[in-house]
């Protein structure tokens, strides 16, 4: 994963283009406001199945990508386990990174 990837997250976040954490993230894609689902490698299985089952049931595609320490730290959190990014244009921006 190359680092501009994470830059772009920490970018999304002051853009507000982002939902960050497990309930912001279930109500986004409750919502139908996640274009795509990004999941820390190291957060725990029950969430990454909790998670996958949520994306296809939602329809948003997901990936399993860095450390929670990692995400947190790109865009200014400490751990964050799940990222929901809620615009379009900019899900497929960071497509293009992965």
């Amino acid at each position: 994963m190359n680092n501009k990837f994470y830059s772009m997250l920490g970018i999304g976040k002051k853009a507000g283009y982002l939902k960050a954490g497990e309930t912001p993230s279930v109500d986004a894609i409750k919502k139908r406001k996640g274009y795509m689902l990004i999941i820390a490698e190291d957060a725990s299985d029950n969430t990454k199945s909790k998670f996958i089952k949520l994306s296809k049931k939602y329809d948003i595609e997901h990936h399993i990508i860095g450390s929670k320490e990692l995400l947190g730290h790109s865009i200014g959190k400490d751990l964050i386990s799940t990222i929901v990014v809620c615009n379009e244009q900019y899900s497929n921006a960071l497509k293009k990174l992965l």
